[in-house]
């Protein structure tokens, strides 16, 4: 068996090597090179855009602008599942090139020339003229009445509005004896920071349309392009290859519409767009700034009598994925620390801004942020140890949520807290640390998560699965999720090969989606893949097997319920004595002349289950006072993925999560100009993400209770591992200064400003 065991990863060696082909790789060096122009104001209309002297510079071959859009197909750009249900659908609010700018950085011209000189050259020769509207960047500003309105369609730019109600909160908080804690905490915009920018080819043959791109969701790009240009999706082939790394920002749909569009109007010549890392910042995806208020009305025992919660998140722009990042935050709220009386308002609302979609965490770390600082603060002023007070209110086992049918089955948060209090001696350092003086100063804290595997029964959940036997016994696996860097075909591999019965050697997963012939799977996101393919790899292994060993009865005359596969091996059951390889059946299946058989199988499963994933971090600080500077000394995460399928990914998987946290919890921040509404440190320099020299050793524990509902076991893990690193980390500094930081991150400025509101500083 092979799942639950450190095995090589599959695409390791090329890797290594040189010899994976990404999407800039395979474009043909005849390809012209497009270049986009982005707006220069925050908000306003194009009059009119200037061509003259850039269509003079040799080697340009056309310049198109936003005039030239003639046919106007508006389309959602968020890496959902399509749905048949209109209400169900995403805001088609995007067109290829616009005339009406929402935010600087907005797409309004695109040039297409020989080479990248001559198209940069175009690009800076345009002359625009705009009429400029006010613009709005404050989320809160937003929604008053006489903001600038973003879109006409939705008032006081509010895109969507939900509410959870359980129990009565008016009712609840006359209860005599309450304390009430209320606290207001932010997050900023942040940027996904992967190292291959994103980047697509088009080209066509005849009607059809060839794109290849670096996504995370090719079968939804296909049907996104075909809105985009208003032709049948069937029209429309999307490759993926290898990617550098998505984190989110790639589970939407970002230039691939305008590289078909420019393709198909220049009479479908090779057309590659490859983004800048400044444009990526602006005018791709970032994460969502999300502004929470809580209040929480606590009994003298430390449990919760009540709960408040308003959330309000920053859109940007445009819709992208919308109302589904901070509602699903909200949802986490009264789930995380159960209470009989929540209220909840969730609000998502444009601004003029880079727009916001999918980012590691979806709306989790925002969230987590808020709850564990507000939750750590709850238990300071009643006078509780943090460890106490949370294990007291936390979800307990046997809890089921209504809605989503998930069920706590184990007792994981208390087997989570225990595993990273032993790994970081939590208790001695944390009575050590306490009532600190001096410039330099120790701390301690944590914080855990909620988080959901895959997307039912919100949205869609399929898996698609192909298995096609080869003449040598082994075979190709095939499904639309993705490979993005993560190592989900090895965990593919040490499936299938589980399920069939073979070695490793003998499973080859193929990486690069191809919408003409990959099975249907809406992609990599909602740390889904290896929970949701895991249900059509096992269906469609044991069809393949089944399959295989009805055509071993006709070479063995043993009943198929006698035969097994076995390390690639056709063998007896009632002896296990070994009749022959699967590449001797295999072999005879093609070229037989009495019964000649392609052996292969194909499946979907419609996954209606989900599954919790839970966990902690536990951070250790130093905090330099006067410098207003924040070391961190040791940080721990812990998990409860179910079965690990791969012990050495699922380390990694963690490790660069929490990379991520670290830099989202003490550094990283896409700042903007309050007089322009450009972004002020778009680049890599300015941008203070964190480094190797920015973290202590990152270490990994997993506590290990399979899921019931999963094919293999296993349950959501690409994503938890960024949800509570920043609010642990800001909690250790909280107990290092006495001082609580509820604007992430915690960087010198932030930390300053509240260092010397208490009078440390």
């Amino acid at each position: 068996m092979y799942v639950g065991k450190k095995v090589t990863r599959v695409d390791a060696f090329d890797k290594v090597n040189g010899r994976t082909r990404y999407t800039d790789d395979l474009c043909d060096k005849s390809a012209y090179i497009a270049k986009v122009l982005h707006s220069t104001i925050a908000h306003g209309r194009v009059v009119s855009i200037d061509t003259t002297e850039a269509e003079k510079i040799p080697g340009v071959v056309r310049v198109f602008t936003c005039f030239d859009v003639k046919e106007k197909h508006y389309f959602p750009t968020a890496g959902h599942p399509w749905s048949t249900d209109p209400s169900h659908q995403d805001v088609a609010d995007r067109l290829v090139l616009t005339e009406e700018v929402k935010f600087y950085g907005d797409d309004i011209a695109a040039v297409v020339a020989e080479n990248e000189v001559a198209a940069s050259q175009a690009i800076r020769a345009l002359k625009v003229t705009y009429e400029e509207y006010p613009f709005v960047l404050d989320v809160l500003e937003s929604m008053k009445d006489g903001a600038p309105q973003i879109h006409k369609e939705y008032p006081n730019n509010i895109l969507k509005h939900t509410t959870i109600r359980k129990g009565n909160y008016e009712e609840a908080i006359r209860e005599p004896g309450l304390t009430k804690v209320e606290g207001w905490y932010t997050t900023p915009t942040v940027q996904h920071c992967h190292i291959e920018n994103f980047i697509c080819f088009a080209e066509m043959t005849g009607d059809r349309i060839k794109v290849v791109t670096s996504t995370q969701i090719p079968h939804i790009v296909r049907r996104v392009v075909g809105q985009a240009l208003g032709v049948d999706w069937g029209n429309i082939q999307v490759i993926k290859p290898y990617i550098g790394g998505g984190f989110g920002n790639k589970q939407d749909v970002l230039y691939e519409p305008l590289c078909a569009w420019l393709c198909q109007q220049i009479g479908g010549h090779l057309v590659k767009l490859d983004v800048s890392r400044e444009e990526t910042f602006v005018s791709t995806r970032v994460r969502h700034a999300i502004t929470n208020h809580i209040i929480s009305w606590v009994r003298p025992d430390g449990t919760f009598a009540a709960r408040k919660l308003e959330a309000f998140s920053d859109q940007g722009a445009y819709a992208s994925h919308g109302h589904s990042i901070v509602a699903k935050g909200a949802g986490a709220f009264p789930q995380l620390y159960p209470c009989e009386n929540v209220e909840c308002d969730a609000y998502t609302v444009f601004t003029n801004k880079s727009v916001a979609g999918a980012m590691r965490g979806y709306g989790i770390p925002q969230a987590m942020w808020a709850v564990e600082c507000h939750t750590e603060e709850v238990a300071a002023k009643m006078g509780m140890d943090p460890i106490t007070f949370r294990r007291k209110n936390l979800m307990p086992v046997g809890y089921v949520d209504q809605f989503s049918k998930n069920e706590l089955y184990s007792d994981t948060f208390n087997q989570c807290i225990d595993k990273g209090m032993q790994e970081t001696d939590f208790l001695r350092k944390y009575e050590a640390y306490k009532n600190q003086t001096g410039d330099v100063r120790r701390g301690i804290g944590m914080a855990v998560f909620w988080y959901n595997t895959a997307v039912w029964p919100i949205s869609l959940e399929t898996s698609s699965c192909r298995m096609v036997l080869n003449q040598d016994g082994s075979f190709q696996v095939q499904l639309g999720e993705t490979e993005i860097g993560q190592g989900a075909d090895t965990a593919y591999t040490q499936m299938a090969a589980d399920i069939v019965g073979v070695p490793l050697n003998m499973v080859h997963v193929v990486s690069c989606q191809d919408t003409d012939v990959t099975p249907f799977g809406t992609g990599a996101y909602a740390s889904r893949q290896t929970y949701t393919a895991g249900f059509s790899i096992r269906q469609t292994g044991l069809l393949l097997k089944e399959r295989i060993l009805k055509y071993a009865q006709e070479l063995t005359r043993m009943p198929a319920y006698n035969l097994d596969i076995a390390d690639g091996k056709i063998i007896r059951k009632t002896d296990n004595r070994e009749l022959m390889t699967l590449g001797e059946l295999a072999t005879e299946a093609l070229y037989s002349l009495q019964h000649s058989e392609h052996l292969s199988a194909e499946s979907t499963a419609q996954i209606k289950s989900n599954a919790y994933s839970f966990g902690c971090t536990f951070a250790e600080v130093e905090v330099d006072i006067p410098m207003c500077k924040v070391k961190l000394l040791d940080i721990v995460n812990v998990h409860d993925a179910g079965t690990i399928i791969n012990p050495a990914l699922a380390e990694a998987q963690v490790h660069g999560g929490m990379s991520m946290g670290i830099g989202f919890g003490l550094s990283e921040k896409l700042l903007y100009d309050a007089k322009t509404g450009r972004a002020l440190n778009n680049n890599l320099l300015d941008y203070k993400m964190s480094t190797f020299m920015d973290h202590p050793r990152l270490r990994a524990f997993f506590v290990e209770n399979p899921e019931p509902t999963s094919a293999f076991g296993t349950k959501a893990l690409g994503e938890p591992p960024t949800c509570s690193i920043a609010p642990a980390i800001r909690n250790a500094v909280y107990q290092a200064t006495g001082v609580f930081v509820n604007d992430a991150p915690v960087n010198p400025h932030n930390l300053f400003k509240r260092l010397r509101e208490e009078k440390l500083v």
